[in-house]
């Protein structure tokens, strides 16, 4: 991770190469003018792997990666987004129609910015400067991230930052839902939105229940990892949104629209005649949804009573369901990266420490990140030995950021 001091200085001379601002004491337009800062963090997905799109339960937190996205208002109807490493980006917000060919962040913004004038928020035009330190494809929500940070700025410059972070949230799902195509929950925004470590109920989803869970990783004596196994993740749209597609087509065989809203005994009763109405995936899919979405209750549970043991025990489960029942962790043959990861992981961990360790599928699976609860002792070896198979600085030792999005002057 950059030093974030010599991270913002680079991006403010960033900001004045691309876009011309005056900042004279005496400009009459100067508090117009003044730079404004917005940060909106990546999150990690402690538990609850694919239950917030069926009004489940989830464990995240907030990183200390983050997008920083530098901003003026231009007194235009256009916003005009340099971004590191990709360059510029023109979005006319008269024109926030769809475009069914573009799929890219110009989407995401356009559709944020249509959620904001769908509900009747004001909407203008901006100058602005971005740079991520959450990586791209990890598993971190660098889109949500994204979707976030656009929504912060449009609140932040000309909406008095009235808007909740849940709403913001509810934005960034709405671009990705429909201008994305992408079948997402609202797991990833709200953790960004809100920051720090929290558990959510998403059973109300324009209100879900919001719960800050306060506990030290470091004084357990773990640290928190996440691996990038840098797979492709060429064509996993279709992959990702087979798995709530999937998931609802059993919630639809019992009249409900997800399957929070499903009777678990019903369910199982009824396997055989699912079985042949939907097939063996979505049914395989089903039973992790409703273990799943126990286990993130009972780990809620583990962390407020301070049972951390019992907690790392719930986190393998997760792992173990991932693979074998929701199956995420392949969606083709020839793409194992994550498969390979995990069986190193487990060789590692427990070959090199006392302590119990665990490890699970991060986010959306397929070909993202691996979660390593691994002990202080031997974090060392375990970044060291992942490495050598996924190359350096794949294995990120992440710290929790209490902060969600903000904005501030500078």
């Amino acid at each position: 991770m950059r030093n974030q001091t010599t991270r913002l200085n680079n991006a403010l001379l960033e900001f004045q190469k691309h876009f011309k601002i005056n900042n004279s004491a005496n400009d009459k337009k100067q508090n117009q003018e003044k730079i404004a800062i917005i940060s909106a963090p990546g999150r990690t997905e402690i538990s609850g792997n694919h239950t917030d799109h069926q009004k489940g339960c989830v464990l995240a937190a907030a990183i200390n990666l983050d997008i920083l996205l530098l901003a003026v208002p231009n007194n235009s109807n256009y916003i005009n987004l340099y971004s590191e490493g990709f360059g510029m980006q023109k979005i006319n917000l008269d024109k926030l129609e769809k475009d069914k060919h573009k799929n890219d962040t110009e989407a995401l913004i356009k559709g944020v910015a249509a959620w904001f004038k769908k509900n009747n928020y004001t909407i203008s035009g901006f100058d602005g400067y971005l740079t991520s330190d959450v990586i791209v494809g990890s598993g971190l929500s660098s889109s949500a991230a994204f979707e976030i940070a656009i929504g912060g700025a449009l609140n932040f410059l000309f909406n008095n930052n009235s808007i909740k972070p849940v709403q913001l949230a509810l934005a960034g799902q709405y671009a990705e839902n429909n201008y994305m195509n992408k079948a997402s929950g609202l797991m990833d925004q709200t953790a960004s939105a809100v920051g720090g470590f929290v558990f959510i109920d998403f059973k109300n989803q324009t209100k879900p229940i919001i719960k800050p869970i306060q506990f030290n990783l470091k004084q357990a004596g773990y640290d928190l990892c996440i691996v990038d196994v840098h797979a492709s993740h060429a064509d996993l749209t279709k992959a990702y949104s087979e798995i709530p597609q999937e998931m609802k087509m059993v919630a639809k065989f019992f009249g409900k629209n997800v399957l929070r809203e499903v009777n678990q005994t019903d369910f199982f009763k009824n396997i055989s005649k699912l079985r042949l109405k939907v097939g063996d995936r979505p049914v395989l899919r089903a039973i992790h949804f409703f273990n799943e979405n126990q286990r993130v209750l009972e780990q809620k549970k583990y962390l407020e009573t301070n049972n951390f043991a019992g907690f790392l025990t719930q986190v393998r489960s997760s792992g173990n369901s991932s693979y074998k029942y929701l199956q995420n962790i392949y969606a083709y043959p020839e793409n194992q990266a994550i498969s390979i990861g995990y069986a190193l992981s487990e060789k590692i961990l427990c070959k090199n420490s006392a302590q119990q360790a665990a490890i699970r599928v991060h986010g959306g699976g397929f070909a993202g990140t691996i979660l390593a609860f691994v002990p202080h002792d031997i974090l060392k070896t375990y970044k060291t030995e992942m490495e050598k198979i996924f190359g350096n600085n794949s294995c990120h030792v992440l710290q929790i950021r209490n902060t969600g999005v903000y904005g501030q002057y500078i």
